[in-house]
């Protein structure tokens, strides 16, 4: 069976509450082997980490989403650090700027980004990055916080423009694509995933949202990430197989300390 990683699936939502076990055992069962379940807010830390805790083969990030930013005014890099010392935490985030839905005013989503970036300086863990319709003042964070020291950044179910890819591939960055690269008019989606280097590209689902052809109108699963990765490996002209042993290798670079399948 071939290899499948979700590098970012939110299995703390409520939609999973009454099949969240047999959700994570329908992902085995197609061939996932490795699932990141991302925090959203602090307050569902808890359950986040607990969820990992129970699953050999999920681990978490500490974070809160730029939606909800202006709930987390107090929020520091210190507690964040507090809470990412967990060893089945790998990532912090997924922090960054959304201008789409401004559901958080723009200063307080750029002071939690700081605290995010700071949290993951100071743990050597992966900065998880969500950004939306903000590619130059995100471009410009994410130089200022890699010139700070050494930073693994992974922008996450990307969607912006051409410009901010460059750029935040010049810093080392990763580039996450979703079940949006499916998507009929994803053109702009799929023009980046053609042009990003091999070695930089990493696949999720971002369940329980965006759920991949052919399967749209229905909940998003982990399971669903193997859509994804086969839209890349046709988009990238590559073979299933050599596309699952490249999409993991990169993987694991980008999260260090998770353990590779070994069966």
């Amino acid at each position: 069976m071939t290899l499948l990683i979700d590098s970012h699936v939110n299995l703390h939502h409520h939609s999973f509450d009454e099949d969240r076990e047999a959700v994570i055992q329908r992902a085995r069962d197609a061939g996932v082997g490795r699932m990141i379940t991302i925090c959203d807010k602090i307050e569902n830390f808890a359950q986040v980490i607990a969820i990992a805790e129970q699953h050999d083969d999920i681990y978490a990030s500490v974070g809160a989403h730029p939606h909800y930013a202006k709930d987390h005014l107090d929020l520091t890099a210190e507690r964040l650090i507090e809470l990412g010392k967990h060893e089945r935490v790998v990532g912090v985030g997924e922090t960054g700027l959304d201008q789409h839905y401004k559901h958080s005013p723009f200063e307080d989503q750029v002071q939690a980004f700081r605290a995010h970036a700071k949290a993951a300086h100071a743990l050597d863990k992966t900065l998880i990055i969500h950004t939306r319709e903000a590619d130059e003042a995100m471009a410009q964070l994410l130089e200022e916080e890699a010139g700070k020291g050494p930073l693994r950044i992974l922008m996450h179910c990307y969607t912006s423009g051409a410009e901010l890819a460059r750029r935040a591939l010049a810093l080392g960055a990763y580039i996450s694509f979703s079940g949006i690269m499916t998507f009929k008019n994803a053109h702009a989606v799929r023009t980046i995933a053609s042009e990003t280097p091999l070695d930089r590209i990493i696949v999720e689902t971002d369940c329980p949202y965006l759920t991949p052809i052919p399967y749209r109108g229905q909940r998003c699963e982990p399971m669903h990430v193997a859509h994804v990765q086969s839209a890349f490996a046709k988009l990238r002209g590559l073979e299933e197989e050599e596309a699952s042993a490249l999409l993991a290798d990169n993987f694991y670079r980008l999260f260090p300390t998770i353990p590779r399948v070994t069966s």
